[in-house]
């Protein structure tokens, strides 16, 4: 009877401990610190070894996500990338190729995410083309920053989608490019572009910011001017969503989310480690994100649905 009675319970607290140390290597917490924090919160002895194996446990779940069955729709997807320090042979800060998409019911996920040593179109291709294989066959609005190639990649793969460029990035593009003296004048009247009633009107203000500092700044003017066509394409869609849509700022949360847990890691060991982490971070997300409404998005579901008829 005594040994029926005491497995349960050490099974039972050994998972409490487990469950404890997934949590806390998903919110950044290294493994020694973890080994540590153990031994003085529970009295139970962890290596930082025991712990990075008990962190593996994690893996094949992480496997699974990667190959979920997705969605056949999603009214918008946000592309970007940010990077995050590995070790090969050497250590290097790498890419990390993040998808984030809004369904037409408003339902916001982490749709899929990759590793590779720098951004490139080549490795963006080949996420697209992983998620349509997984289900997703139709995209009305992608958003991603300048990478070049990234239309082209996307008229191959959804060849109906259309394709709004992020304006936070033009803006901050072209600061880099102009007098410090002129930024704060600049960034605020290319601001006024994004906050219009309607596109007429923002191609009214779009050209009135031309002709103000196409003098001053031929070059970077025209640089714009060549993009023109994918600056204003929110506008076509709803406004109660248009302030989620003129730019990838939602993507770079959870981005921001990832690197500041990744940051007391210091560096990932391998590549395997940190895409189990990105993982964690995914599944987390989406776990908390899940049937909740992106704001805008429940008071247009219908006329969302519709561009999918």
């Amino acid at each position: 009877m005594f040994y029926q009675h005491t497995l349960p319970d050490y099974k039972q607290h050994t998972d409490l401990l487990e469950d404890m140390v997934i949590k806390l290597y998903s919110k950044g917490v290294t493994t020694r610190e973890i080994a540590d924090l153990i031994e003085k919160m529970y009295g139970s002895h962890y290596s930082p070894a025991q712990v990075s194996n008990i962190s593996k446990q994690m893996i094949p779940k992480v496997e699974a996500d990667h190959k979920r069955k997705l969605s056949d729709k999603f009214f918008c997807v946000y592309l970007d990338a940010t990077y995050i320090p590995l070790r090969r042979e050497t250590f290097e800060r790498e890419a990390a190729y993040i998808a984030i998409g809004i369904k037409p019911n408003g339902h916001k996920e982490v749709i899929d995410y990759c590793i590779a040593p720098s951004e490139n179109i080549e490795v963006w291709a080949e996420l697209l083309q992983n998620m349509k294989s997984r289900g997703l066959k139709q995209v009305e609005l992608f958003l991603s920053d300048g990478v070049v190639g990234m239309k082209t990649a996307l008229m191959q793969t959804y060849p109906k989608a259309h394709f709004q460029r992020c304006l936070v990035h033009v803006m901050r593009n072209i600061c880099a490019k102009v007098r410090v003296e002129d930024r704060e004048a600049i960034m605020n009247e290319f601001k006024q572009v994004h906050q219009q009633s309607n596109k007429q009107e923002g191609i009214t203000v779009l050209h009135s910011f031309y002709s103000k500092w196409q003098k001053a700044y031929k070059h970077v003017i025209q640089n714009v001017k060549d993009i023109e066509a994918d600056l204003l394409v929110f506008y076509n869609y709803p406004k109660q969503i248009r302030s989620s849509i003129y730019s990838t700022n939602m993507i770079e949360s959870f981005n921001n989310v990832v690197k500041r847990k990744a940051k007391p890691k210091a560096e990932f060991p391998n590549e395997q480690s940190l895409d189990t982490f990105i993982g964690i971070q995914a599944m987390s997300c989406n776990d908390r994100y899940f049937k909740r409404i992106h704001k805008g998005f429940g008071q247009v579901q219908d006329t969302l649905e519709s561009y999918f008829e």
